[in-house]
């Protein structure tokens, strides 16, 4: 039936009772393009129905349709207009793999990290009163979401205004990982009381034949019942001021399509919890909806995937933290439900008393952090670098302030490729060096992994180790090389010209480098402190500098060494590389850091405009 629908009018002019085919054919799509090319799949089936009654009860791009987290979001795509450019997503020049606001009119916001769209709601809902205008507003919710701090902060702002507007809470009791807290706990006892789900029932069945006042009464009555007969059931929802109805089936789309006709004409606002199976309409996704967040390409029938043997650095980091805890019994791993993302399924297997999921809520897990060293622990706060962003108030106010040692183990530093512009790690230098007390360290293998995370549990005060996305070097189980904090090394003699670069970067300073006479590289492996010794001793000798990072260059690493030489008052050239004052849209990380400059040929052509008798190509 797809091939007839391109809008959501299209859509519209679908028979009721032909909409669960609607569904099926977006899923089976979203299933073959997930296995050409990859993409987000498991979440994306579990929300189908829900999407589909969306846009068959509302008018978008006029009503404001908002997705937390977006990338539950393919067969919204498909229903506005994108169906045929679905192969092209996470891909250079193709879709995003998130909603986005410059791809469709249809995107009501940008979003890649979760529990931004209740208060985005709140926001266009108050727009909207403002302006006298009678748009409808309706936010997606799921996928872990409602863990994160922001959402239930919006929901308690929302519930006082009063503001029109749904919220369908996409429960599949996932994030990445299974969801976790109490919040998680409350919805799964209501999904089991008898009581509850009978008063629903009986509930749905006369709102759409009273009138609004006397609905509201009964409502008000069936409450007051159900806190009355079950104290310990009170609906925080409730309490905060939102209507509150479910939990139904939310892969009965007819079913969801009547609740919703009824629940966007109410006043104030409504959340509508719906139970959804992430992976939906696929047995292996549906048993295994961790393993299918994201696949790769894999074979539909069977779902088998292509084999890799690589090692990825997430899993260097997961492995030595597991060692360090069995070496101290101090150690501590925080994670805001980024377990399998982090490498941390083994540890949180072999340690898990040591080990804390607090969900979406990376200011909790900094936190956190400080208590456990506050009182003696060793933690380690495993993050991305795009998550780091949103804990930037904690580093500062309850780490750093005190000089407190918690170490941060930064994941995906630097440009992440596919997931675009919302994802990439390529501002952590810049604010970390920014924050006094804090020590940055950029690893170029899982040797120097290793070593520096030794080195840091020994050294105390907040560290950051930061190490990009990618695959390195699998180290015996054991390996842990002494440290000396601070340093750099020389990974290639030469005077002329010296390229200084950390972790990513360096692998290309090596390739651009080679059989380069008088060219000298050196593992720039901390951004803070510096090696000022060796700084000045290459500044002394050297006709000129070129730093590479796979950061930002307004305030990272490059900028350090400027300030520096500027403070030893050493004049010597200084080329800054790294990746330009702008967002990078999504595309492989290699092609980012070609367009960026900062690659092995873009190196090159710099070596050659500082008059380094260079061939050009690599």
């Amino acid at each position: 039936m797809l091939e007839n629908i391109n809008t959501p009018e299209d859509l519209k002019r679908v028979a009721r009772e032909d909409l669960p085919q609607v569904a099926q054919d977006l899923r089976d799509e979203i299933i073959r393009v997930c296995s050409l090319g990859g993409g987000h799949l498991a979440s994306s089936l579990g929300a189908v129905e829900i999407i589909v009654a969306l846009h068959y009860v509302l008018n978008s791009p006029r009503d404001r349709i908002l997705f937390d987290v977006g990338h539950q979001a393919y067969a919204h795509k498909m229903l506005t207009g994108r169906r045929d450019l679905m192969p092209t997503i996470k891909k250079e020049g193709g879709l995003s793999g998130f909603t986005k606001v410059s791809e469709s009119e249809h995107d009501a916001i940008t979003v890649g990290h979760a529990s931004t769209s209740l208060a985005n709601a709140l926001g266009m809902a108050y727009a909207r009163d403002a302006l006298g205008q009678d748009y409808r507003v309706a936010a997606v919710i799921g996928d872990g979401a409602l863990t994160g701090g922001m959402a239930l902060a919006a929901l308690n702002t929302i519930g006082d205004s009063g503001k029109k507007m749904l919220i369908v809470l996409n429960d599949n009791e996932m994030s990445i990982s299974e969801n976790v807290g109490a919040m998680n706990k409350f919805m799964r006892t209501l999904q089991v009381q008898k009581w509850f789900q009978e008063s629903e029932s009986a509930g749905k069945k006369t709102v759409g034949a009273l009138s609004k006042p006397l609905a509201d009464m009964l409502s008000r009555a069936k409450d007051s019942a159900r806190h009355f007969f079950d104290p310990a059931s009170v609906n925080p929802f409730a309490a905060m001021g939102v209507r509150y109805v479910g939990p139904v089936d939310g892969h009965d789309v007819r079913e969801l399509v009547y609740l919703m006709e009824k629940l966007v004409e109410l006043d104030g606002p409504t959340i509508l919890h719906v139970v959804t199976k992430k992976g939906k309409g696929l047995d292996y996704a549906e048993a295994d909806p961790i393993k299918w967040h994201g696949p790769g390409k894999f074979d539909p029938a069977t779902g088998d995937a292509p084999k890799s043997s690589a090692y990825s650095w997430s899993a260097a980091f997961g492995d030595a933290a597991t060692e360090l805890a069995k070496q101290d019994p101090r150690v501590f791993v925080i994670t805001p439900a980024m377990r399998e993302g982090s490498g941390l399924v083994k540890y949180s297997q072999v340690h898990p008393t040591r080990y804390l999921d607090v969900g979406i809520a990376e200011d909790v897990a900094v936190t956190a952090g400080a208590g456990m060293a506050l009182q003696g622990l060793k933690p380690i706060v495993a993050i991305y670098s795009t998550f780091l962003q949103r804990g930037y108030d904690q580093v500062v106010h309850d780490v750093a302030i005190e000089d407190l040692p918690v170490i941060f183990a930064v994941d995906r530093g630097g440009v992440v490729g596919a997931d675009g512009a919302t994802h990439n790690g390529v501002f952590d230098l810049s604010f970390l060096r920014s924050i006094p007390n804090v020590s940055v360290a950029l690893p170029r293998d899982a040797r120097e992994l290793r070593g520096m995370l030794k080195a840091a549990m020994k050294r105390g005060g907040p560290v950051a180790i930061r190490y990009p996305r990618g695959n390195t070097e699998r180290v015996p189980e054991g390996t842990w090389p002494d440290m000396e904090w601070g340093t750099w090394e020389r990974v290639r003699d030469g005077d002329d010209v010296v390229i200084l670069a950390g972790g990513k970067a360096l692998e290309y300073a090596e390739s651009a480098a080679r059989d380069l006479p008088g060219v000298g590289v050196v593992n720039a492996r901390f951004v803070k402190p510096l090696d000022l010794a060796m700084l000045r001793d290459v500044a002394g000798k050297a006709r000129a500098i070129v730093t590479v990072e796979d950061n930002t260059r307004v305030g990272g690493f490059g900028s350090a060494v400027l300030e520096a030489l500027a403070d030893l008052g050493v004049r010597t050239p200084v080329r800054v590389l790294g990746i330009p004052d702008e967002f990078q849209e999504h595309a492989s990380v290699e092609r980012v850091h070609a367009r960026s400059g900062i690659d092995a040929q873009a190196i090159r052509t710099v070596l050659a405009e500082l008059g380094v008798d260079v061939p050009i190509e690599v």
